[in-house]
């Protein structure tokens, strides 16, 4: 076995975490789209009718809900442009090489965190 194989996954284990990561940017865009949408929704939260001081009330609390909903639209914007960054090394076939250690990352990391660029044990040595 030559030590290339060894440093990185084969084309067949490419191909495999290849459309496990588009399943996931497809899920994660359709989920911003939710996020977006709710964000939209808030503009207009109908208080128009009710007494002033619940609508002080709901005003503040309209606002937590767009500060919410747009850290949660950033959040999932960087989870899709890591995925995307994922499908790329899959391309330069450097998917799964740990960043710190050059070590194959375990195959069921990748497969619970496809865009994950640091082995545990790596990981460990962070913290």
């Amino acid at each position: 076995m030559s030590t290339e194989t060894n440093n990185r996954y084969s084309d067949k284990d490419l191909a495999e975490f290849k459309s496990l990561l588009k399943e996931k940017i497809k899920k994660a865009e359709h989920d911003l789209e939710l996020i977006k949408s709710a964000y939209m929704n808030d503009f207009d939260n109908g208080t128009d009718d009710t007494s002033p001081t619940f609508k002080a009330f709901e005003e503040g609390s309209a606002t937590m809900s767009k500060e919410a909903n747009s850290a949660l639209a950033i959040r999932q914007e960087k989870f899709i442009r890591d995925l995307k960054n994922a499908l790329i090394r899959i391309e330069n076939k450097t998917y799964g090489v740990c960043r710190v250690t050059g070590k194959l990352i375990n195959k069921e990391r990748l497969k619970l965190v496809p865009h994950a660029t640091l082995s545990i044990e790596a990981k460990n040595m962070q913290s």
